[in-house]
């Protein structure tokens, strides 16, 4: 069950959304994962990185079209969403962008899911809006994945996410400390990510402008949890943590350009900055970056955002099978 109220063009998403087909999961928000579920998909995910290894594809879905519906822009979880179908064998039919879709000629959401179910066996959808996605989920009889939502979350990419770290950190063998490092407030990919690693034994480091500091929902999602957790502007903070996860400040979430002027150099993370943290801190980014990385991390052994990028494909490889209810062999 997941649990949404939100106000999507002139329709209400329902404030309680029951996934109602037992023959399917839809994927719209990390609050949906039990600590047992993570484990079986970092399982499976796991599973399926270690079998591509030897082979080209893995034909499971050989029988199945996916839609990908990306009304933002989008370059790795477009493309890692459709070569893991492609690897399955399954097949792909697109859409990128309003401009190029029927609803540049005034079609509502909610015309084009429901033609939209007639075409794909399952669909992943990236909508400007926060909730748009659990909108189709109520609206088709297909899966839908949150392939992002405005700035709400982005599931997806916190699971890639969490595999990258319990790659490199073993979740649960010690206490970590994440830092996340820039847009806290609008980045979605960090909501999605705080969710899923509260299930684990973390604290977290939240270091942005206070402007951009993460919402009061996620601030008390966090004190229900019982986490640890601080805010801070002081970028040497970061040298306390095991994990920094940097972000690129936003351009698309603020409406005065100017605003946006003032934040997007805020933090630069580089060579410097990496030395005076632990040695075996991982740093990570979801991408694209802009100036808040430097290229001179991009050799040394802490940076792990390429590896991250990779770990996309095996992830949602793992997702596609999960939401269908199909089984590796």
């Amino acid at each position: 069950m997941y649990f949404l109220a939100k106000r999507v063009g002139k329709y209400i998403v329902s404030e309680k959304l029951i996934l109602m087909n037992p023959k399917f999961k839809s994927i719209l928000s990390a609050s949906q994962f039990t600590k047992s579920e993570l484990s079986e998909l970092l399982d499976l995910t796991s599973l399926i990185e270690n079998k591509l290894q030897s082979r080209k594809q893995i034909p499971l879905l050989n029988e199945y079209i996916l839609a990908t519906m990306f009304f933002e822009p989008s370059t790795r979880t477009r493309l890692s969403f459709e070569s893991a179908m492609h690897r399955l064998g399954g097949r792909v039919i697109t859409a990128v962008g309003m401009q190029f879709s029927s609803m540049a000629k005034g079609e509502t959401l909610f015309d084009t899911l429901k033609v939209l179910e007639s075409y794909a066996d399952i669909c992943a959808i990236r909508h400007p809006v926060e909730g748009a996605s659990a909108l189709a989920a109520q609206t088709i009889s297909i899966p839908v994945i949150n392939a992002g939502d405005g700035a709400g979350e982005h599931p997806t990419q916190g699971l890639l996410d969490l595999y990258t770290i319990a790659h490199y950190k073993k979740l649960d063998e010690k206490p970590l400390n994440i830092g996340f490092v820039g847009d806290i407030k609008y980045g979605r990919t960090i909501h999605s990510l705080i969710q899923l690693l509260s299930h684990f034994d973390c604290h977290f480091t939240l270091i942005s402008p206070k402007e951009l500091q993460l919402d009061e929902k996620y601030i008390s999602f966090l004190k229900k949890q019982k986490k640890e957790f601080l805010i801070t502007e002081d970028l040497n903070k970061l040298s306390e943590c095991d994990v920094a996860y940097v972000t690129r400040i936003q351009e698309e979430r603020f409406i005065d350009h100017r605003e946006f002027e003032k934040f997007h150099n805020y933090y630069i993370i580089d060579k410097e900055v990496v030395e005076k943290c632990k040695k075996d801190i991982i740093i990570m980014h979801p991408l694209p970056r802009l100036s808040e990385i430097s290229t001179d991390v991009d050799d040394m052994p802490q940076a792990k955002y390429f590896h991250q990028a990779k770990n996309g494909l095996f992830t949602r490889m793992a997702l596609l099978l999960y939401s269908l209810n199909i089984n590796i062999k």
